[in-house]
């Protein structure tokens, strides 16, 4: 899948994650290019600072078989909206907001590819 294309679908799994979830809203007046900056600041995030988050919460996510990634995510998303337009009600609703975007990602990339508009040949 193209890099805007991906671009794309995090900016709409971002707003759509506002719109389903009350934990999770844009500020007042934002605008397209606010949504797109914060998908592109994930993006970021989520390839620089999330490894090394993962790297140094091994011993503790071997204990809890994998589901402290689930706190992971939240911080990144929670780091997000620390620099973005993105409001986040608290560190709970992070992680219960982080929990509903990968859900919601994995749906659109699903009819994505269900639509053939990844590139792939099948």
């Amino acid at each position: 899948m193209g890099f805007f294309l991906r671009l794309l679908l995090n900016a709409l799994a971002l707003y759509l994650l506002s719109r389903v979830y009350n934990g999770v809203s844009f500020a007042p007046g934002t605008d397209v290019v606010s949504v797109v900056l914060a998908a592109l600041v994930m993006g970021i995030v989520n390839a620089l600072i999330r490894p090394v988050l993962l790297l140094l919460s091994l011993p503790v996510n071997v204990l809890t078989l994998g589901l402290f990634t689930l706190v992971v995510n939240g911080a990144v998303l929670w780091l997000v909206a620390q620099v973005t337009a993105l409001n986040v009600a608290g560190f709970g609703a992070a992680i219960l907001g982080a929990l509903v975007l990968a859900l919601i990602s994995w749906l659109l990339d699903a009819l994505v590819t269900a639509l053939g508009l990844d590139g792939r040949r099948g």
